[in-house]
């Protein structure tokens, strides 16, 4: 799947084209498919969130 454009200023477009993609992606799959789906992509923000709160640590030590 193609990599999604998002504009830097995040406008409705955006959502729209958010959930078009995640509707592409998930509309095939069984429900245990998607619980799987969504618990790995929840995780993967949870990792990303807790890299940026890190991140801004460092950085607010530093200062």
């Amino acid at each position: 799947m193609e990599a999604l454009v998002i504009s830097p200023d995040f406008t409705i477009e955006d959502i729209h084209k958010i959930r078009e993609q995640n509707y592409e992606c998930t509309k095939n799959m069984t429900i245990a498919e998607k619980v799987e789906y969504y618990n790995n992509s929840g995780k993967e923000a949870e990792r990303e969130i807790e890299r940026r709160r890190a991140l801004k640590r460092k950085v607010a030590a530093s200062v």
